[in-house]
């Protein structure tokens, strides 16, 4: 017995004998530089019919690259020595990065190799790569005075994100911000953003099929308190936040501007004044828009409830008064979603103010109402339509959660000049002043352009 030996325990140094890999080559997601990656597993499999040592397990850049590896519980420092593999038996291997920076604009790529050395003298290998980003990063910052926030790289916001004092603007221009979890902007000043995108930042994947990117709920949102509120977004994204827009008591004018995939709501105004043309509104938890004792404007948008993760969603479209009048005008927008009725009009008990509104030219998915006055040239779309839901849109894919709200040529939305249509280059800066409420409305009009 002591002298006996299973096939198990058997180690060859032929070079016939060779090492198998679950991955031949290991892929991280585009990562920014001097930000740790998650960590990715492989696996090394021995298929021979022998056991197989490895001298060494070594990175070829040595440490200069910023990969990460333990190999079976041993981290390579940077070289590790003596594995054994089993017939039949496996180690795995854990590869992590951190990348320096690259002192360019665009993403480059990090390449190294992990390269087993065998007690044969045969050395296989496994590629590692991915591109390193360099961004501009920002930690709790503080703005004071009047800032200007442009840039071609990547900002990406840590800490408590951005707070704007009262009497200052931040002007966000042609800059993507990457927010981490728990990040967001808060104004007591006024925020303009121009041709700019708001987004989590996290590159990497769920799952393979899935980007971190079309989870809701990644960072917190924008926050806008100015009571002196000149607060714009010209053709902006706003996507995968908590709440994604919430004003309170300012004045906010968005154009040609898309906010999707919130966790919370999309834009939530209370006590403030809203002008919105040409913007999407789409899949939110709460309500993809709205309003509580504000007077609001809303022109030429889509507002698209198709939240995929709830049963229990909120609407396209809510307003309600309150101690403040509720002042709704809304023409040429299409309201739709899952639900039979995504637009919910709230009279408050005791509030004694007004609540008004006024819909032309839309498509709404909510029972019909015959009142003449505040409804004109309405299309009530129900279920039963022939075109109806997301059947309006160029991509609904609830699987992979891709989403194109583009408006698709059987749209009957699109054939009345409903939704989000075709946009205009530029807003006509003369509108605000032309533009006619209601016979009876207080024009309160505080919206700047």
């Amino acid at each position: 017995m002591m002298t006996a030996c299973t096939d198990n325990d058997s180690f060859s140094n032929s070079a016939g004998n060779r090492l198998t890999f679950s991955e031949d080559t290991v892929r991280f997601d585009t990562l920014f530089s001097i930000v740790p990656s998650s960590t990715q597993t492989f696996w090394v499999h021995n298929e021979s019919s022998d056991g197989i040592r490895i001298v060494t397990a070594r990175l070829e850049r040595s440490n200069q690259s910023g990969y990460r590896v333990n190999v079976d519980g041993t981290y390579l420092d940077p070289v590790g020595s003596d594995f054994e593999v089993r017939k039949g038996d496996s180690l795995l291997v854990f590869v992590e990065v951190t990348t320096r920076e690259n002192h360019a604009d665009e993403p480059q790529l990090v390449e190294d190799n992990l390269i087993f050395t065998l007690e044969s003298g045969v050395q296989q290998r496994v590629n590692l790569r991915t591109y390193s980003w360099d961004a501009i990063r920002l930690d709790s910052l503080v703005v004071r005075q009047d800032t200007v926030i442009e840039t071609p790289r990547p900002v990406v916001i840590y800490g408590n994100g951005i707070k704007v004092e009262e009497n200052a603007t931040l002007t966000i221009r042609n800059t993507t911000l990457y927010f981490h979890d728990g990040a967001g902007i808060t104004a007591y000043g006024n925020v303009v953003a121009e041709n700019s995108l708001f987004r989590g930042d996290r590159l990497d994947r769920m799952f393979d099929y899935l980007p971190y990117d079309h989870i809701s709920g990644q960072w917190e949102g924008i926050e806008l308190y100015s009571h002196n509120g000149d607060n714009r977004f010209f053709n902006c994204e706003i996507r995968n936040a908590v709440d994604a827009l919430m004003c309170d008591s300012t004045s906010l004018y968005m154009y040609n501007t898309i906010v999707h995939n919130a966790s919370g709501d999309g834009l939530s105004a209370r006590h403030s004044d809203v002008y919105v043309e040409y913007c999407q509104f789409s899949n939110t938890y709460g309500d993809c828009l709205s309003f509580y004792g504000c007077e609001a404007i809303v022109e030429h948008s889509t507002l698209a409830q198709f939240y995929p993760f709830s049963a229990n969603r909120g609407a396209a479209l809510r307003f309600a008064n309150t101690k403040l009048p509720m002042l709704l005008d809304c023409r040429w927008t299409l309201a739709t979603g899952y639900a039979d009725d995504v637009v919910m009009g709230e009279v408050v008990e005791n509030a004694d103010s007004l609540f008004d509104y006024h819909f032309a030219d839309c498509m709404l998915r909510t029972p019909a109402v015959e009142d003449s006055l505040r409804f004109e040239r309405v299309i009530w779309e129900t279920p039963k339509d022939s075109v109806q839901g997301k059947q309006h849109f160029v991509l609904v894919d609830e699987d992979n959660l891709i989403y194109d709200f583009a408006l698709d040529s059987i749209s009957p939305a699109l054939q009345n000049g409903i939704g989000r249509i075709p946009i205009p280059a530029e807003p006509d800066v003369n509108a605000v002043g032309r533009r006619a409420l209601p016979v009876g409305w207080v024009q309160r009009r505080h919206i700047k352009r």
